[in-house]
């Protein structure tokens, strides 16, 4: 399954600014997930920004950079208009949406989300095990899956943030998406839906409209960097990897 790879990158954050261009260990955070994406070798990977030093930075690298809109309410917005842009669109039977703060993402898990576009499904994302103590997390995502007993791919009944006291079959999910070209189509031409708006889940807006999304289970996902906080942490692992490996 041809897939391309687009990485949605906006310095405007407002909780990180200038997020794509932090460094860890020396390398721009966009730089090391843009590698990332490369060494999964499932397609041809693109950075979707809106600022000229990212574009800069990955055509400097070797990679596709495309500039975007900066006034898209959301990276599935911009990734639509990147992949709406390319000449060759029609030979990929896969968009995989791959964010920008996933610096120590393990490029075979790219290959993972694909999984339930070849069951079926429009749309692909990952699920991963949820510590006890990120189960009351507000911050973290949550998805109830329904598991098929006869694959390893399941399908997301809701997802949430606020804790439902729910027990049995919830895990963390990986905002990593797979779509179907037409399914990323529909998706954006659709207005967002209350459950939408009211948990600030982008998602619930497939589900609501009746559009299943499949689930692979991935163990051990590493974090990604939502905080300054985050990214140290992150540049001590690599650090601590990199001595280790010497």
């Amino acid at each position: 399954m041809k897939s391309a790879v687009i990485i949605p990158a906006r310095m405007a954050s407002q909780r990180f600014p200038n997020k794509p261009m932090a460094k860890i260990d020396g390398i721009p955070m966009i730089e090391r997930v843009w590698r990332q994406g490369v060494d999964s070798k499932i397609g041809d990977v693109f950075v979707a920004c809106c600022e000229k030093e990212v574009f800069d930075l990955i055509s400097l690298r070797g990679g596709k950079a495309i500039m975007t809109n900066p006034n898209h309410p959301s990276g599935t917005d911009r990734i639509f208009e990147a992949f709406s842009s390319l000449e060759n669109k029609d030979e990929y039977e896969s968009i995989i949406n791959l964010q920008g703060d996933m610096p120590l993402i393990d490029p075979m898990i790219l290959e993972s989300v694909n999984k339930p576009l070849m069951h079926g499904y429009e749309i692909g994302t990952i699920a991963t095990d949820i510590a006890k103590k990120d189960a009351e997390n507000p911050n973290i995502t949550k998805v109830l899956v329904n598991w098929h007993k006869t694959d390893s791919v399941g399908e997301s009944t809701d997802f949430y943030k606020e804790s439902k006291r729910q027990v049995e079959n919830i895990y963390q999910h990986v905002g990593i998406y797979s779509f179907k070209p037409n399914a990323l189509y529909n998706f954006v031409s659709m207005k967002p839906s209350n459950n939408e708006i009211e948990r600030k889940l982008e998602q619930l807006r497939a589900l609501d409209a009746g559009v299943k999304i499949g689930i692979t289970y991935v163990e051990k996902i590493p974090i990604s960097v939502d905080t300054l906080e985050d990214l140290m942490l992150i540049e001590k692992i690599i650090k601590t990897n990199n001595e280790t490996n010497i």
